[in-house]
């Protein structure tokens, strides 16, 4: 039951770690300094709960845990959230805080989901099954988040075309204004990305722990990627090339294209998705 309570501990630390790296993604795009905020304090609890396993362990053992890929790993994440946290209240680098904690949040993941042989095979077997399951709830968060995305986008090109035609009927006043629906569109592609990031993380951990000769060149891997990059390219275009208006709905719609594509298609051509 004690080895079972550490287990959920060190998943709790997974959830906190992936609210942080989500809110360091959010103050990334967008210089929110609220966001950044709750993301230190999210990342200083992950620390105290990691600083807390690893001198407990020290006293277990009577020993540095560092003699086993394992308890390497651990460290390792220990040391990279220590450094970002450092980083964070003296030098104020946040884009290499967010970069930083986006490898932290990879060990600490390995290193939860991927048990030592200390860990019972059911236990091992049911956290593998836990990781599945937070890997797909995590893609389909994402990618509703995409859906309602595209539904903004549409509604800015309908809105957009009656302006241009200067159809000033019912229609028009019921659909939002357009600066709105192209803020809004940018808000939940902005929610998706690191989610869908988070979740393909994951999802590759669950690849590698569980599909012998696993193809990595499979349809639904590159689908996935595929996914991520589009919305990526459309982060980059909104943010740092100032794409805006119609531009900016296109790429998004056609960016749900490939989503449906990946979904639909590239999931039924996949050998073990």
């Amino acid at each position: 039951m004690f080895d079972w309570n550490i287990i959920r501990l060190n998943e709790l630390m997974i959830v906190l770690y992936a609210l942080s790296v989500f809110l360091y993604f959010i103050d990334f795009l967008h210089h929110n300094r609220k966001a950044n905020k709750i993301a230190f304090w999210l990342l200083s609890i992950v620390w105290v709960l990691q600083s807390f396993f690893l001198f407990s362990q020290m006293a277990q053992t009577g020993r540095f845990p560092v003699l086993n890929v394992a308890e390497g790993l651990y460290f390792y994440a220990w040391v990279l959230v220590t450094l970002s946290l450092v980083i964070n209240r003296l030098l104020r680098v946040d884009f290499i805080v967010f970069f930083t904690n986006v490898i932290g949040f990879i060990i600490m993941a390995i290193r939860t989901f991927a048990p030592s042989e200390a860990v019972s095979t059911e236990v091992s077997s049911r956290l593998i099954s836990e990781l599945l399951l937070i890997h797909i709830t995590m893609a389909i968060l994402s990618y509703g988040a995409f859906s309602l995305s595209f539904v903004f986008s549409i509604l800015y090109l309908i809105q957009h075309n009656l302006l241009k035609k200067k159809k000033w009927g019912k229609r028009l006043h019921r659909i939002q204004d357009l600066a709105k629906l192209d803020y809004m569109t940018y808000v939940l592609n902005m929610i998706g990305v690191p989610i869908l990031l988070l979740a393909l993380i994951l999802g590759m951990i669950w690849a590698y722990l569980k599909v012998p000769n696993l193809n990595w060149y499979d349809a639904k891997v590159i689908g996935s990627f595929s996914v991520l990059g589009i919305y990526s390219f459309y982060l980059y275009a909104r943010v740092v090339k100032e794409w805006q208006w119609k531009r900016i709905a296109f790429l998004n719609v056609a960016s749900f294209l490939v989503l449906l594509i990946n979904f639909f298609l590239f999931g039924s051509l996949s050998n073990f998705h």
